[in-house]
């Protein structure tokens, strides 16, 4: 089994009580079957607490009204931990922020932004991320799983992660020959012309090409009409997604209303001031890399499944034009000025309505298709 992960991931350490908005509140923790069975085989004294903590029927952890898991001490640490051990913890705590995508003799490991502390190790970073592979013993095989679409697919990934670290092009160049490589190779794989998607890529690898990325570009960047119906219209669609925190939805609310109220023309005075303003503690371009490499990585392949291959590359760009909406608004909002602080709740809780609910992914995945493309 080949498992691949980003070269920070052993770096990752969680804070505990440290951290400022701790995973154990504001959503659900499901359970895993084994977890339950030796929740049900505990006969020291600490079987009278799980009793009463754990759902039985839903397969969760109970929470308090203030959404804290009945676990979760006033310090932010859990008890359950400190009585039974590390092992007695069920397998979305033992393994979060950890995300994994399988595939046929693969497993892809990725880190949540959903984590503020991973959040910070990427907005903190300066550097491009690499990928580390590594073998275990292991083998399994997929019903259904079509190895060539997948190889296309992670070569495809592979041409657009180097395109997105490329720094010698500005970032919007290089988002619109990532968008560029999946809605050719997208179109290839409708029309049954899987063989020929290696002409894609050559296509691709050629640098005479950067210019038609660099026009296109220019044009997104000067629509200010388009990115503003884009906009609004992204705003629309998050709205009818389940709510897993209020924060959310006041941030998007606040958001939503400085961003909009002016129409396409104030939303444009917005974002050109707030591109020339000096904002300390993190580099734009470097940070719309990251993210666009982190999505791209976390969900690109997924596609083997559906073969919807255009549909994750948008989410990706989406996403990132989605959070310098909200950045921006922020830094209106705090009198215009920005930390790294503001970046990092951004990004963290915009990832975790986005990120861990299926429904929402689904959902998101759905209005994508019927938005208009940011690519043409």
């Amino acid at each position: 089994m080949l498992y691949t992960i980003p070269d920070y991931y052993e770096a990752f350490s969680c804070t505990a009580d440290a951290c400022e908005d701790t995973c154990c509140a504001g959503w659900q923790i499901v359970v895993d079957e084994e977890a339950l069975e030796r929740y049900r085989a505990e006969k020291g004294p600490y079987r009278k607490k799980l009793r009463e903590a754990v759902c039985w029927r839903d397969g969760t952890f109970r929470q308090d009204p203030l959404r804290r898991c009945k676990f979760l001490k006033e310090d932010n640490l859990c008890e359950m931990y400190q009585q039974l051990g590390a092992d007695s913890l069920c397998k979305t705590c033992r393994t979060y922020p950890r995300h994994t995508e399988e595939f046929e003799g693969v497993r892809e490991i990725s880190l949540s932004l959903s984590c503020p502390e991973v959040t910070r190790m990427l907005v903190g970073r300066q550097e491009p991320v690499e990928f580390l592979n590594y073998e275990k013993e292991g083998e399994e095989e997929f019903d259904g799983f079509d190895p060539f679409l997948y190889s296309y697919l992670v070569d495809t990934r592979d041409l657009m992660l180097i395109t997105l670290k490329n720094r010698r092009l500005p970032v919007e160049n290089r988002m619109m020959l990532m968008l560029g490589m999946a809605h050719d190779l997208e179109e290839r794989v409708k029309k049954g012309a899987l063989f020929s998607c290696g002409d894609v890529l050559d296509t691709y690898r050629k640098e005479t090409y950067f210019s038609a990325a660099a026009r296109k570009a220019e044009r997104y960047k000067m629509d200010w009409k388009r990115r503003y119906t884009f906009s609004r219209r992204t705003f629309a669609m998050i709205r009818k997604l389940e709510l897993l925190q209020p924060e959310w939805k006041q941030m998007r609310t606040e958001t939503s209303r400085i961003l909009f109220s002016d129409g396409w023309r104030g939303y444009r005075n917005l974002h050109k001031e707030f591109v020339r303003a000096e904002v300390t503690g993190f580099d734009r371009e470097i940070l719309t890399e990251q993210l666009l490499v982190y999505f791209i990585f976390t969900y690109f392949c997924g596609a083997v499944y559906d073969e919807k291959i255009f549909v994750n590359a948008q989410m990706a760009a989406g996403s990132v034009a989605l959070i310098w909406d909200f950045l921006a608004a922020r830094w209106l909002k705090n009198g215009k000025t920005l930390d790294q602080e503001d970046v990092i709740e951004v990004v963290y809780r915009y990832s975790r309505e986005l990120e861990h609910s299926d429904r929402n992914l689904k959902k998101i995945w759905k209005l994508l298709e019927k938005q208009e493309k940011l690519y043409r």
